[in-house]
């Protein structure tokens, strides 16, 4: 007789075999049994404080590990959740979203239950989900459940997109046949013939001839799994490489040939003009929003870039379709001759990212944004993952000088506010995993205050599983962000005025967690150079007052400047 295993758990081993060890999410009476077979297979499960939080969560778990799972209820659960999912789908993190659904017979009868609209309408849900998710999967019949299961996972890794699948509560522990348990799951891999050797063959002949060539780095070359050859590549080139905002933090900073993030407007003169002059631009992994590119000022000339995508390799116009990346680039590195190619022995002083040591401000100073980022850049070391909210948080995240082997999250495209609290707890837990027992590094949450209100509920999972996060809580009375772009003076962008430090206690914090605050400079290097911060386990908290009409330098700063002299 074959050999067979309850759906749930063939679902669940599954997700176990493709390196997921937690599964976030929130209980609900469609989804209730399903949760009972969670730690029996060997996953830890994460109670999130909602579903929106433990989206977010899972979001930012997939982007440390590969892929992650998300659990919800039908309706009410997965709806909350729904926001999360797009900003997974738009920046691409591998989310599993697991749906528990009423019985079979419930849906086929269009009965009039709970979480639904009364209407007999069981669909529309999942209809929503379609819009966020790469693939979707109705479970409704035990035989092919196995293998739709396994197509809509790998179409979760193969385009790094969350995916949906629906299963009924009846369905939850009815055998199915567990043989195709027996071979892990495989992504396909393109066929390669003359049409892909001709698209290399074209980028040779460009990198061979350029005379000023440089290498721009986008973030979804995380999503396009080729993050080790293109830091190979700016090794063996040795040309100036600059990375966007969703990039920074892939790569080695350290490198000599690194130039920190391209900031098109907002660059330094002679860098804008170096990049600007460039007459091939290989570039890696686009994701072009506004955000991203600096309001569209960095981006490259296209008639001078050769663009490396998921699928495909484009030179100017001309496009070599089912050229994955993750075929060409290492077929790219054995072809490519440096002896052929340019060698830069000199070339003008371009910007680099700099730290600011507390003996360079001023110590009874208040904490201005133009040195605040480069002063808690010397925090960070190696293995830490930094998180910088959307507002002055993230865009301050960009100055920052990072060292090896360190992640950095930043608003990219969604920037969804609240994001990096739960965030930061996926992340800090994937980083765990990640570790195998080693101690992992800490992961810095750099969070304003109105964003902190947003999600601050996760406070309460991150002390539950004992995650090694320090909180810089900025506060600056508000919502600088919505400040700058408008309303200065106006109320709405006001925030209630907590005391944030009591916070740890309230979510349920031993007594004696680490807490401090900061309002001039000299008070946060004091911080900064406490190992109880530095060192100590747990969540630590520390709240850095600045002022609400203050901002990074670039467009926020413009933006708020131009507002002032409007009022003068």
């Amino acid at each position: 007789m074959p050999t067979t295993v309850k759906l749930a758990e063939y679902l669940f081993q599954r997700l176990v075999q493709l390196g997921i060890g937690s599964v976030h999410g929130v209980p609900g009476d469609f989804n209730l049994t399903l949760l009972d077979y969670v730690e029996p297979a060997g996953l830890n499960w994460v109670g999130n404080a909602n579903e929106l939080n433990a989206g977010y969560a899972a979001d930012a778990y997939a982007r440390i590990k590969g892929i992650s799972a998300l659990i919800t209820t039908f309706g009410v659960g997965e709806l909350s959740a729904i926001n999360a999912i797009a900003g997974a789908y738009a920046e691409r993190a591998a989310l599993v979203h697991i749906v528990g659904t009423p019985p079979r017979a419930t849906q086929d009868g269009r009965a009039l239950v709970h979480h639904t609209f009364a209407d007999g309408n069981f669909i529309r849900f999942a209809q929503m989900s379609t819009h966020v998710t790469i693939a979707q999967a109705s479970l409704r019949d035990p035989r092919t459940a196995p293998e739709q299961i396994d197509q809509v996972l790998i179409q979760c890794l193969l385009h790094s997109r969350p995916v949906y699948i629906e299963v009924p509560v009846d369905l939850v522990g009815v055998p199915v046949l567990s043989e195709r348990l027996q071979k892990k799951l495989e992504l396909p891999e393109a066929v390669w013939d003359s049409a892909q050797d001709k698209a290399v063959e074209a980028v040779l002949e460009k990198v061979h001839a350029a005379k000023q060539p440089i290498i721009l780095v986008d973030g979804e070359i995380r999503a396009m799994g080729v993050v080790s050859d293109v830091q190979n590549l700016t090794k063996k080139t040795g040309w100036p490489t600059w990375t966007t905002g969703f990039a920074k933090g892939l790569l080695d900073e350290t490198n000599t040939n690194f130039h920190g993030i391209y900031q098109g407007k907002w660059e330094e003169e002679t860098t804008r003009d170096f990049f600007q002059s460039a007459d091939v631009v290989l570039c890696f992994g686009a994701h072009f929003s506004t955000t991203n590119s600096w309001g569209g000022t960095s981006l490259p000339d296209v008639q001078n870039t050769i663009f490396f995508s998921d699928t495909e390799i484009r030179i100017g116009t001309k496009t070599f379709r089912d050229v994955p990346s993750r075929q060409a680039l290492p077929a790219l590195l054995q072809k490519l001759d440096t002896g052929k190619i340019q060698r830069y022995e000199h070339y003008p002083k371009l910007r680099k990212d700099q730290t600011v040591s507390i003996q360079d401000t001023d110590k009874n100073g208040p904490i201005t944004q133009d040195k605040a980022w480069k002063v808690l850049a010397t925090f960070v070391r190696e293995g830490d993952i930094v998180m910088g909210e959307t507002g002055t948080p993230g865009y301050g995240a960009r100055e920052m000088r990072l060292p090896p082997n360190t992640r950095l999250f930043t608003p990219v495209t969604w920037l969804s506010i609240g994001y990096m609290l739960p965030a930061a707890q996926g992340a800090a837990l994937a980083q765990r995993e990640r570790s195998a027992g080693k101690k992992a590094g800490r992961t810095i949450l750099l969070i304003g205050d109105g964003s902190f209100q947003m999600t601050v509920q996760e406070l309460g999972t991150i002390i539950k599983e004992n995650l090694n996060v320090v909180i810089f809580l900025i506060n600056n009375d508000g919502y600088t962000i919505e400040r700058c772009i408008h309303g200065v003076d106006e109320k709405y962008n006001d925030v209630a005025r907590w005391r944030y430090l009591e916070a740890l206690s309230f979510f349920g914090a031993d007594k004696g967690a680490y807490t401090a605050s900061a309002r001039t400079f000299g008070e946060l290097g004091e911080v900064l150079a406490d190992e109880k911060l530095s060192d100590g386990e747990g969540v630590r908290m520390v709240e850095v007052f600045m002022d609400k009409e203050d901002a990074p330098q670039g467009p926020l700063k413009d933006m708020i400047e131009a507002q002032k002299a409007k009022k003068a």
